[in-house]
């Protein structure tokens, strides 16, 4: 009661009270207290004004409490107000009533809404404090009553006290219940609620003595009536109609019905004797008291039997109402354990399809469908998974509560079941992402590969061009002797040539093996181009062979040739080449991962870089060759022929190649610095995640520890502990950004294609895992409290027996691990006195009780299940013999009921809810429509079958 009066005097709230709402308090309070106060002889015109001197508000707490207050102040001077108001207000006080922002300054200052503060407080509590039905007090006593006794009217359906009363039939149909002949009910319109209102406001102050606290036209006017007046106007009803179902009319009424119906009436009842007429009671100044009590005693037993009806229905309506929400939590586990397998057999399959894509792209697109569901589709589905868990739980403890057989879903649904579901689709997924970046690197390599093999081979295959044709030239056959040997010695140049290219067509063979080796999709075109390059490279190997023959028959023909051509030829041939290879090195496209990697590569062409003053200095003596040729020539007036007979590498061919060379390596060095640049970055997005990770890391862990130290420890009651549990749950959610930042800053990486990361052993998938059993621990142990909670008030466990029960748990409990082993749950039974010792009786009664605490055949008895039985032992609950004994109430000591009589006595949907499910009545007594009572009771406890 403490708390609910404090979230109902909220007045602060009220501060901006509807002015509609504010009205309609001030009639009903007036009213009200009117009602008492009229018992002392005097009443209140103004409710902001009279209680201001204080003597009206003591004079009325007296009037409803029946208790003396201290003895007013009779001064009329400011601080003998206060002094009248606050005696008043220590009188609530006294009663248990937390009085929140109202003071006595307040009320004799006439503030209205302090004023209507107060009055409501006291209304709360002695008039709707005690209101007790069903085990519910108060609001909820008071509109469960409402509910109860307005269920079989049609267009009735009670909900809160504001909306549902604005039609004025709930009114109408609560006279109607108790007082038949008072409401002609079925000529009442729903669609006429002022005549509805003020035809049960009429009726209730000429006959019930309720006054008039309401207006109908400010309940219809207004969208939402106020709660309070509402609820004080009921609870007079409530007082009015509660306890033995006697009809309160007024004195004067009475006294008419004496003067017109006493004489046939008393007739009609007296019976013993000729002298016991009703003359003699009307006649008589003080008739007989004797006879009066023998009289009256014929009223008790004729309203006993109703009462007990009353009971025995809903002690039923009760068991089915437990029945009923058991199998509504029965049907939504079901829809939800079949919508989480489902998604888990449409998930699996996708996680296990490893066919490599051929694009990166494709790969790419495939890895980011992937982030997608580790982020987005996965998380809502853990916490579904998780709160299906807690559902089941929490049904069980309900369905043991409730002495009720424990829930079995139906075959593949079980909790079990789900797990192994679970564990596939995390078997299925482990490595899925480890797979595709393995693709994503492979398919990487591959397409660098192809491109080299496509530079390489096209290199090669511009300097083939002609060359066959140049081999297969028989140009030596006309030639004069001079030319003879100037092919000779060109032939020798080309040989060299021929020599040095022989590294580079190695070097394409072997890129095609490795592509062949990892798969490429291409691989059909490059294998076609490489077996055509190798061909042709053996054709000029034999073409070149034949025409070294040829010239060589003819050799001892020439006499001489101009060995300065030759040593340029020969000089100048593998300078070229050099040329070339550096050319092609400096355009060699390179991929690297790591910050060593570039700078290897930077190392090697400082190398390459150093060598080029040397390089210079062949081109220069190259070069010198070349122009002495010419000076030799000019001094000794020979006619040359324009270009060396022996190589077709022309000094303008080697200044130009060397000049790309300069102009090449400033690019390489460029697009080294760049990539340097880009692994610098990488390394910091490598530091700044396992930054993170580090921290992120060790607290999940911690906090995973704390969770398992403070689900065995006993800290306060198990509401501190549920409230410390969850003020522990916001905290690690409140911790969730940090996570968002380690799988933003893991993204980034995964974007940069990092692939490891030696700066922390936590990857974002350990972080994930970890996360994610953070969520569920904490939310299972919550759970577990809860339903230590729901026990505990279900059973009546003291805390001292709660306390007591984890301490014994805990003492055995040594692994720390939350549940007993067999052994250990029989130390725990024999430390609490059951007779469990290893011998045959001792056996048999150690598996009764196990069959009981673990039904499943797990090997472990968790603390829930130790509970339930301690407090199955100690506590006692609806059995099928009380439902039985109810119903036969119900059914006037018959060994069956009829459908009119469960529709006479039930509430309509749970009157319904036993007709479809009784079995009729197969006894010696039966009679047509008989329903069997007795194997549906036996059933709702599961100790037989319908």
């Amino acid at each position: 009661m403490g708390d609910y009066m404090a979230q109902e005097d909220d007045w602060d709230r009220d501060l901006l009270l509807d002015p509609a709402w504010e009205k309609q308090q001030r009639k009903t309070f007036t009213a009200w207290c009117n009602s008492h106060l009229r018992k002392a002889g005097t009443q209140i015109e103004n409710i902001d004004e009279d209680f201001r001197d204080g003597l009206k508000l003591m004079l009325l707490l007296e009037v409803i409490s029946g208790e003396r207050l201290p003895k007013p102040e009779r001064g009329k001077m400011r601080v003998h107000k206060i002094n009248n108001v606050n005696k008043a207000l220590d009188f609530i006080a006294s009663k248990g009533v937390k009085l929140v922002s109202i003071g006595a300054e307040e009320i004799v200052d006439g503030n209205a809404k302090m004023t209507l503060g107060m009055i409501w407080t006291i209304i709360l509590r002695f008039a709707i404090q005690d209101i007790s039905v069903e085990e519910t007090s108060a609001k909820e006593g008071l509109l469960l009553w409402c509910q109860r006794k307005t269920a079989p009217y049609k267009n009735v359906n009670v909900q809160n006290f504001h909306i549902s009363w604005k039609d004025g039939l709930a009114f109408n149909a609560l006279i109607h219940r108790h007082r038949p002949e008072l409401i002609e009910y079925d000529k009442l319109r729903k669609d006429d609620p002022v005549t509805n209102l003020n035809n049960a406001f009429e009726v209730a102050e000429k006959y019930l003595d309720i006054p008039k606290m309401l207006d109908a036209e400010d309940i219809v006017n207004t969208a939402r009536p106020d709660e309070k007046a509402i609820m004080t106007y009921v609870s007079s009803f409530y007082h009015a109609f509660s306890g033995a179902q006697k009809p309160q009319w007024p004195v004067s009424q009475i006294q008419a019905w004496l003067e017109e119906e006493s004489t046939p009436s008393l007739t009609k009842a007296f019976t013993h004797g000729p002298h016991s007429q009703s003359q003699d009671i009307v006649g008589t100044l003080r008739p007989d008291e004797k006879a009066i009590m023998t009289y009256v005693s014929c009223f008790y037993h004729a309203f006993s039997g109703a009462q007990k009806a009353e009971t025995a229905a809903n002690r039923i309506c009760k068991v089915l109402a437990v029945n009923q929400e058991n199998e509504h939590l029965m049907e939504d586990y079901e829809r939800l354990a079949s919508d989480l397998l489902e998604w888990i057999r449409r998930t699996i399959p996708w996680l296990e399809d490893r066919v490599p894509q051929k694009t990166i792209q494709e790969m790419q697109q495939k890895l980011e469908d992937f982030r997608d569901y580790r982020r987005v589709h996965k998380p809502p589905k853990v916490q579904e998974k998780c709160q299906l868990e807690i559902n089941f739980n929490t049904l069980q403890t309900k369905l043991r509560l409730s002495n009720r057989p424990a829930f079995m879903p139906s075959e593949g649904r079980m909790v079990s079941d789900i797990n192994n579901c679970w564990q596939h689709l995390e078997q299925a997924e482990k490595g899925y992402e480890e797979w595709l970046l393995n693709e994503i690197r492979r398919l990487e390599r591959l397409d660098h590969l192809a491109e080299k093999f496509r530079q390489k081979a096209s290199i090669h295959e511009a300097w083939t061009d002609g060359k066959e044709a140049m081999l297969k030239h028989r140009d030596y056959e006309t030639a004069t002797l001079s030319d003879i040997k100037a092919l000779i010695r060109k032939h020798e140049a080309f040989e060299s040539d021929l020599a040095a290219h022989q590294d580079r067509v190695e070097q394409i063979a072997a890129i095609a093996q490795e592509l062949n080796e990892l798969d490429y999709y291409d691989s059909h075109n490059v294998n076609t181009r490489c077996q055509k390059i190798c061909d042709q490279w053996d054709a000029l190997g034999s073409l070149t062979h034949s025409r070294r023959e040829a010239l060589e028959k003819t050799e001892k023909q020439l006499e001489t040739i101009d060995q300065l051509h030759l040593e340029y030829a020969k000089r100048a041939a593998p300078f070229n080449n050099w040329m070339e290879s550096a050319m092609e090195d400096l355009q060699d496209m390179f991929i690297v991962h790591t910050i060593e990697e570039i700078e290897g590569l930077i190392s090697a062409h400082d190398q390459f870089k150093s060598t080029l003053p040397d390089a210079d200095r062949e081109r220069e003596a190259i070069l010198a060759i070349h122009k002495e040729a010419q000076r030799i020539a000019e001094s000794n007036h020979i006619k040359l022929s324009g270009s060396n007979p022996y190589t077709t590498v022309t000094p303008q061919i080697i200044n130009s190649k060397w000049e790309k060379v300069q102009q090449l390596v400033p690019k390489r060095d460029h697009a080294l610095l760049e990539e340097q640049s880009k692994q610098q970055s990488n390394e910091h997005l490598r530091r700044q995640f396992a930054s993170q990770a580090n921290i992120v890391g060790p607290w999940i862990q911690t906090k995973m520890e704390e969770i398992g130290r403070i689900s065995i420890e006993m800290n306060g009651t198990l509401e501190d502990q549920l409230s410390h549990l969850k003020q522990y749950e916001r905290s690690i959610v409140d911790y969730k950004p940090n996570l968002d930042l380690l799988e933003q800053q893991h993204q980034l990486i995964q974007e940069a294609l990092i692939f490891d990361n030696k700066h922390t052993n936590y990857t974002m998938e350990h972080i994930r895992v970890g996360w994610e059993q953070l969520l569920t621990t904490i939310a299972r142990t919550i759970n577990e409290i809860e339903n230590q909670i729901l026990t505990r008030d279900a059973k009546g466990i003291s805390q001292e027996q709660m306390q007591e029960f984890r301490a014994s748990f805990n003492h055995f409990d040594k692994d720390h691990g939350g549940a007993l082993g067999p052994e250990e749950f029989k130390a725990c039974l024999i430390s609490l006195g059951y007779d469990v010792e290893n011998d045959r009786q001792g056996d048999a009664e150690f598996n009764r009780i196990m069959s009981v605490v673990d039904p499943n055949h797990s090997g472990l008895v968790t603390f829930q299940a130790f509970i339930d039985f301690m407090s199955r032992e100690t506590t006692d609950t609806d059995t099928a013999d009380q439902v039985i004994a109810s119903f036969k109430v119900l059914a006037g000591d018959k060994n069956f009921i009829t459908a009119e009589e469960l529709r006479r006595e039930l509430p309509p949907d749970q009157a319904e809810y036993c007709i479809a499910r009784m079995a009729p009545y197969q006894g010696p007594d039966a009679m047509p429509g008989a329903l069997d009572y007795k194997s549906f009771s036996t059933a709702l406890y599961g100790e037989s079958d319908l």
